[in-house]
């Protein structure tokens, strides 16, 4: 199994840095991990729609060249489905089995995820309502997916 996280703009928070890679040498033994950044689109705080869809555009762009053809695509979104941690362990486990076994997970950048990424996505997954940024989101999911194996493999972690 290959799961690889794609996330827009570089961690700079030493806290977060370290937690992910903390999880990241916890998952070595069992899956193929990787995370990818890519750079963010250097715009102003204050944006029109218009131009909002331009820097989401530029950056889907440059998410779409890291993302193999035969990989399943989920974006976190605010309209995505909600999982319950079981249930993404099932669903990394279906795709393994029954799907692809390269699954990508988008973290798109401040004003989230263009167009035609959402379009290659398989599937969206939103982790609630509450709005997290997407630097502490990449700890998040990085967290829920070392639980994932864990719980597909009965180990003890996910209690």
């Amino acid at each position: 199994m290959h799961i690889q996280i794609i996330g827009v703009g570089k961690l700079k928070e030493k806290y977060l840095v370290q937690g992910i890679a903390e999880y990241s040498k916890r998952l070595a033994p069992y899956i193929k991990f990787q995370i990818t950044e890519v750079n963010d689109e250097k715009a102003p705080d204050t944006l029109s729609d218009a131009e909002v869809k331009i820097v989401k555009d530029k950056e889907g762009e440059r998410i779409l060249a890291q993302i193999k053809p035969d990989a399943h695509v989920v974006a976190l979104t605010l309209d995505g489905k909600l999982w319950s941690s079981e249930e993404m362990a099932a669903e990394i486990d279906r795709l393994g089995t029954y799907g692809s076994s390269h699954v990508v997970f988008v973290i798109g950048g401040s004003h989230g995820i263009g167009d035609e990424v959402l379009k290659r996505a398989q599937q969206r997954l939103c982790f609630g309502r509450m709005t997290l940024p997407h630097q502490l989101m990449r700890l998040v999911l990085v967290e829920q997916v070392y639980r994932a194996v864990k719980i597909n493999r009965g180990e003890p972690y996910h209690k």
